[in-house]
């Protein structure tokens, strides 16, 4: 999966398209990903102590990686990304300005 933690992706499709968003989570083995405040939920929670009430909690869920485009930290255009192996190291690299994302 090319999408890593903490990359900046564009959505490509569904309710939230052309938002951009900081990924949270990636879950490789699914081939999705949680991007903040993009594809919100509504979980209902019971109260846990005695006194306490339930709630409803707003929370990102999951979404398929194919849906997303990553944006280049450097040029700041969406892109595909491209790999390159310098001294034994693996970089990935944006397709449109060769730049290390």
């Amino acid at each position: 999966m090319k999408i890593k933690k903490d990359d900046t992706v564009l959505i490509l499709s569904g309710k939230d398209k052309g938002k951009k968003g900081k990924v949270l989570r990636v879950l490789p083995k699914e081939d999705k990903i949680v991007v903040e405040n993009i594809n919100i939920i509504k979980k209902h929670t019971k109260p846990r102590k005695s006194g306490e009430k339930g709630q409803i909690v707003q929370i990102p869920s999951a979404m398929f990686a194919s849906k997303v485009m990553i944006v280049c930290s450097k040029c700041g255009k969406i892109t595909r990304v491209g790999s390159k192996i310098i001294e034994n190291k693996k970089y990935r690299i944006c397709k449109k300005c060769n730049q290390e994302i």
